[in-house]
């Protein structure tokens, strides 16, 4: 008898069952604690490969993970495209592969891109209720891209804010997004527009030189850096980096992959994981930046708690 082939979980199902990414703030709450918690937190995760394809302008990234709480394995196939001719093409694509960990067999292989639209979302929400200063009531976004619209989702669900504003490089699409908006957002006609007073700003672009500036950020502000995965990337400039409190998600990857980091060379207060084990402290009344790359673990609970609950109505 052969063994039971892969169930498919496409991306209509995947949201199905992931329709609001605060479902997955438990699971990752713990995984984030987990992973900083060393070998005693049971995640093994090594740092993402990322294989150029020059060619083309792209990039694939393979990010495998187990987590022994959830005794869950997966890995994360995931490209990025920096220049796309074609625009109905998403810059990023991801598929994940969740194995049974007990023998290795493949279980399922899922949708990656609403996974990964939805648990870097989440996180960037946890960092906010961390390190967010208290009263925020201007939350700024910039980028118009897949992550902006489910960080606003999340945001928008969790916190309560005056006002909203958005700026993107192309303005058609920041007015795009504004009119998709499920409440009022204010188009800024510049990045110094959007970002100045604002208590909360997030960062979702495929810009490689800065698009934030230190000079314009409001003392006290929280931010979330989401984009420029890649060494010699930046969104944020050296005033912004070198003069706030530095969170990341993994030391590791921070020193590898980020160009903010890197680049600028930044002193990296603590992880993620460290500030939701108490072993840190959150600092929400200094400017704080989180700079998050995504990790292969955030990957590995999102897709156990899609395919726990795909099994649950199958």
């Amino acid at each position: 008898m052969g063994s039971t082939p892969p169930v498919f979980i496409g991306a209509e199902e995947v949201e199905k069952h992931l329709h609001r990414a605060s479902l997955l703030l438990p699971a990752l709450e713990a995984a984030l604690a987990n992973f900083s918690g060393g070998a005693a937190g049971g995640v093994v995760q090594p740092v993402r490969t990322v294989l150029p394809v020059p060619r083309h302008g792209g990039y694939l990234g393979v990010m495998p993970a187990y987590s022994a709480a959830d005794d869950a394995l997966t890995t994360k196939l995931v490209t990025f495209y920096e220049h796309l001719k074609d625009s109905s093409v998403p810059s990023h694509q991801a598929t994940v592969l969740l194995f049974d960990p007990s023998n290795g067999t493949l279980k399922a292989v899922l949708d990656g891109s609403v996974i990964t639209a939805k648990r870097t979302a989440a996180v960037s929400a946890i960092a906010t209720k961390l390190l967010m200063p208290p009263f925020a009531e201007v939350l700024c976004i910039l980028g118009a891209g897949v992550q902006a619209y489910s960080h606003y989702d999340i945001f928008t669900e969790l916190f309560t804010f005056k006002e909203v504003r958005i700026w993107n490089r192309t303005k058609e699409r920041a007015v795009q997004f504004a009119s998709a908006a499920r409440s009022p957002v204010r188009v800024c006609s510049s990045a110094q527009e959007a970002v100045t007073g604002a208590d909360v700003i997030v960062t979702v672009t495929m810009a490689t030189a800065p698009i934030l500036f230190g000079d314009w950020v409001k003392p006290g502000a929280h931010i979330n850096a989401v984009g420029a995965s890649r060494p010699d990337w930046r969104e944020l400039d050296d005033e912004l980096m070198k003069n706030s409190v530095l969170f990341v998600d993994s030391r590791d990857a921070a020193l590898t992959e980020s160009g903010d980091v890197i680049l600028s060379g930044a002193e990296i207060f603590a992880e993620l994981g460290e500030v939701l084990k108490g072993t840190k402290p959150a600092l929400p009344e200094k400017t704080t930046v989180f700079k998050s790359l995504g990790m292969a673990v955030e990957d590995t609970v999102a897709a156990k708690f899609v395919y726990d609950a795909w099994s649950a109505g199958n």
